[in-house]
């Protein structure tokens, strides 16, 4: 048995983390600013922490005899709120250095860094039919403005103490993670949330239509939670330490995104196409190459497959929150 340290576990990914290590014995530690009535998920066999991690002296505090740390904790949301919030996103730089030294002092066997694709350069992301994103394309480097650079800074320095001190951390570039137990209204989720949520009302409301952010042709993939939890295990069991793609290979338009919750929805709506809306990057999409030949896999559950459960997932919260319960979006 470990004593595991997970930083955002309050969060998305990070609460399926800690669920997936209580349930195989682990000694977990769950820490994240949110007040623990807005995590999405909460574990009585965990030792829950509402802290900040930008403070130094909390992250020592809370590192201190664990054997593995999982830094999962950042400012972050869908592109809306990335696009409007750089420098709060560029703020959490502070908590993976505070991390990494308190990580460094006390010993720490197996430190996890959650990095992103926001780390590629724009200009290879500029068509919508885009050549997926190798590992090596990052550099030269021109992230996404605010939340990418900080991502790569924080590989960056991931890497130093690794060169510095002798000090291993794997680092994973995620792709769109998506799936129950995460932010789907309220202006921080991402799209395949936000998507299911907007063909929910309207249902609800009988009102067949709905705003696209842009003209809908932009390309993205979008990988479900399990095969995250499943990608960071593999790499935790390697000898691999240089960032790595995790993301489903399965390029999709936001139209065909639609199309699906559609299909599962049993509704089509009318589209409206709001073309100043946050809209990022034309086309992204993860080219899984070095991750099959690292760790001899990669991401495989169906899109279709992933998005019947988020969708269903999704509303029953929002009929919960109709009737009057207090749920977390």
């Amino acid at each position: 048995m470990s004593r595991i340290l997970i930083t955002g576990g309050g969060g998305f990914i990070g609460g399926h983390l800690a669920k997936t290590y209580i349930d195989r014995g682990h000694e977990v530690v769950v820490a994240d600013i949110k007040p623990l009535d807005q995590w999405y998920q909460k574990f009585e066999k965990a030792e829950n922490h509402c802290i900040d991690m930008g403070s130094r002296e909390q992250c020592f505090q809370l590192t201190e005899g664990c054997d593995e740390v999982y830094n999962l904790a950042c400012n972050m949301g869908g592109m809306g709120f990335i696009e409007s919030n750089k420098s709060l996103c560029m703020l959490s730089v502070l908590i993976n250095t505070n991390m990494l030294e308190a990580a460094k002092h006390f010993g720490v066997s197996k430190y996890f860094y959650s990095s992103s694709a926001c780390v590629y350069p724009d200009y290879k992301q500029f068509d919508a039919d885009v050549i997926a994103l190798k590992e090596e394309d990052a550099y030269p480097a021109m992230p996404e403005n605010g939340y990418g650079w900080e991502k790569l800074f924080s590989e960056r320095l991931c890497k130093n103490f690794e060169e510095d001190f002798g000090f291993i951390s794997k680092v994973y570039r995620f792709h769109n993670v998506y799936g129950p137990y995460g932010t789907w209204d309220g202006g921080r989720e991402k799209a395949p949330a936000a998507m299911c949520r907007k063909v929910i009302e309207c249902m609800d409301s009988g009102k067949h239509e709905m705003e696209i952010w842009g003209d809908g042709e932009q390309t993205r993939s979008f990988m479900y939670i399990d095969d995250c939890i499943t990608g960071i295990d593999k790499l935790m069991a390697s000898y691999v330490t240089d960032p790595l793609n995790l993301g489903r290979s399965e390029l999709v338009t936001i139209n065909g995104l639609l199309s699906i919750v559609e299909e599962i929805a049993g509704i089509k709506v009318k589209r409206n196409y709001n073309l100043n809306a946050p809209q990022g990057v034309r086309g992204r999409n993860s080219d899984n190459a070095l991750i099959k030949e690292k760790l001899g896999w990669a991401p495989e559950i169906d899109l279709k497959v992933g998005m019947e459960k988020t969708f269903h997932w999704i509303k029953e919260q929002y009929d919960r929150r109709k009737m009057g319960e207090i749920v977390v979006n």
